[in-house]
């Protein structure tokens, strides 16, 4: 009886230890902060302007966001999980226009500030929702 004991509370303990995965992170403001200046950059995004310093600098505030919270440790996942589709599209497109012999296109650059705006207001949503 008391061997079925101890295995019953080591698995049980166990048990507990794998719901951090599940357990949301908690509010943070620098990462509320930076998510905003986030959306920020792309809503200020003029595509008839030179693209790759705009881009850059969504990709910065990425990275920065990106790398605060894997320094917060891994509670922090569901956010970098949030944000990496973004990261990726930003990612692509700074990859194309720093490009030698690139020529700005603003038709793409719509299509991919559309694209941002949509990845960046379901990520404020969620990392501006947290309690």
């Amino acid at each position: 009886m008391t061997k079925l004991l101890a295995i019953l509370s080591i698995v049980l303990l166990q048990g507990c230890a794998g719901l951090t995965g599940l357990i949301p992170s908690f509010w943070d403001d620098n990462q509320s902060h930076r998510i905003v200046s986030v959306r920020l950059d792309i809503e200020r995004l003029d595509c008839k302007a030179q693209q790759k310093p705009q881009v850059e600098r969504i990709r910065d505030d990425l990275a920065w966001f990106r790398l605060y919270s894997e320094s917060k440790g891994g509670r922090q996942a569901d956010v970098i999980l949030l944000t990496k589709p973004m990261s990726e599209t930003v990612e692509d497109w700074y990859k194309r226009v720093a490009a030698e012999g690139h020529k700005d296109n603003a038709i793409y650059c719509e299509l991919k500030k559309r694209v941002l705006t949509e990845q960046s207001t379901r990520a404020a949503k969620a990392v501006l929702g947290r309690f």
